[in-house]
């Protein structure tokens, strides 16, 4: 083709790409040009930087445009980014681990923060004075998040396992009616149930403290994400722990407002000062993987390898390091 064809055909091309998005090598950033990303969370206090962000509009002083959604738990949070819905997540280590294991394309860039006051939720009519007593017993437990490590911690304290309960696979927030009608006669769940429970089961409701596991709330990639827009997310996530720490009592107002009604002042107050905020990723951080990793693979017979080097391939230095590199310790 040459002459005048050639240039009618060059000419219908530009202005058929000009008209049809379809020509474009992709979507267009949002918000006048800022790359747009979309996060995954849940009502989860070790989340809270996440909400402080979105709150204080934190997001586009980085020059970003950012999407949260809402999940029930970091479990439901995690399934959002390997399906495609969300290019980032706040989790839970467990879930993070066990999709690893599961051979699901995951990085984790961060470790925002840590939480070790747990409870045993049970009745003052069912004699478990300590967790050596839960053996033989119907513990509730919302299995495949963090929660079910920390119950298996429990057991471990007292030289049990799974195998001397019988575990009851239960959402977070059916662990209180299951107790109060006797479905089972203990239960793990989420610190934002403590206060329900207490008020549902009056003067028969009992609790034993744990502080022998650190549950981590991560901030993890998909396939999706950009790592430059990582970076971004994670200095806006930087300046909110930063917030939190100055003002505490403000940020716990932003958690509220953002929380949108699903956590009660009381539980937020009391709570989110017993959350260890600031990202990081750390020795600590996969040492605990890797102990986890060797649980899940006996506990969910998980195919994948539990050795400190695999567990190391799905750590994402890079997006952090730029943000901060002194926050980045592992090797």
């Amino acid at each position: 083709m040459s002459g005048p064809r050639a240039l009618a055909a060059l000419l219908t091309t530009a202005l058929l790409c000009a008209l049809v998005t379809a020509c474009s090598p992709g979507p267009a950033p949002a918000g006048g040009g800022r790359p747009a990303v979309s996060l995954a969370t849940s009502d989860h206090l070790g989340g809270a930087p996440v909400h402080v962000a979105q709150e204080r509009g934190l997001w586009s002083a980085e020059g970003i445009d950012a999407t949260l959604t809402t999940q029930p738990t970091g479990r439901d949070a995690l399934n959002a980014v390997l399906g495609g819905q969300a290019q980032l997540g706040v989790v839970g280590d467990l879930p993070a681990v066990t999709a690893a294991l599961g051979g699901r394309e995951l990085r984790i860039v961060a470790d925002l923060s840590r939480f070790s006051d747990w409870r045993l939720l049970t009745r003052t009519d069912r004699g478990i004075t300590g967790f050596a007593a839960l053996k033989g017993r119907r513990v509730g437990v919302p299995q495949g998040t963090n929660v079910e490590y920390a119950l298996s911690r429990m057991l471990g304290s007292a030289g049990l396992t799974a195998a001397d309960v019988t575990v009851v696979n239960l959402a977070p927030n059916q662990v209180t009616p299951a107790l109060a009608r006797g479905d089972v006669e203990a239960g793990v769940t989420f610190p934002s149930f403590y206060d329900s429970a207490r008020t549902v089961l009056g003067d028969r409701y009992a609790e034993l403290r744990f502080t022998g596991y650190t549950a981590r709330t991560l901030l993890v990639a998909g396939p999706k994400a950009d790592p430059g827009t990582t970076t971004a997310v994670l200095r806006a996530l930087r300046k909110a722990q930063r917030e939190i720490a100055a003002d505490p009592a403000a940020a716990r107002k932003a958690v509220l407002v953002q929380s949108k009604g699903a956590l009660q002042a009381g539980y937020v107050d009391a709570f989110q000062p017993r959350y260890g905020y600031g990202a990081t990723l750390s020795p600590a951080l996969l040492t605990q993987l890797t102990q986890e990793a060797a649980w899940a693979k006996a506990a969910q017979g998980l195919p994948g390898p539990a050795d400190r080097s695999a567990l190391l391939r799905h750590l994402d230095p890079a997006p952090l390091t730029a943000a901060d590199p002194a926050a980045v310790t592992v090797r």
